[in-house]
């Protein structure tokens, strides 16, 4: 296994995706996609997951959570999200918000159960 990505605090980062008018929201998909790729070997990593991002975004609420879901499989146990989650995205505004805390919840807590502090 490679480096160990970073918890990152749910609050604050959707405070920075408002003040920011959605510009963290891409440091956000690269440095995620990126943080998989580079622990697991496996995903499409930082710089296609913003493209994909970019282009096509709603892709990128499926693949994530799948990805995320794959870490899950690394270690054996049972993943809080699975590439359905992205089904969230269908509630406007709140679909997203519900989506992100999912995912980035169950990010903080696989990188928290490697030994990595919180956020």
């Amino acid at each position: 296994m490679g480096e160990l990505g970073k918890p990152r605090s749910i609050g604050i980062s959707i405070l920075l995706f408002i003040v920011t008018l959605g510009i963290y929201g891409l440091v956000w998909t690269y440095k995620t996609f990126d943080e998989t790729k580079r622990y697991s070997g496996n995903g499409v990593g930082g710089l296609i997951g913003l493209i994909i991002g970019i282009f096509i975004g709603i892709v990128n609420y499926f693949l994530l959570p799948n990805e995320v879901e794959g870490l899950y499989r690394l270690d054996n146990r049972e993943s809080p999200v699975r590439a359905i989650t992205g089904l969230w995205v269908l509630l406007p505004l709140i679909g997203s918000i519900i989506w992100f805390v999912k995912v980035q919840g169950a990010l903080n807590r696989y990188w928290q159960s490697k030994g990595v502090a919180p956020a």
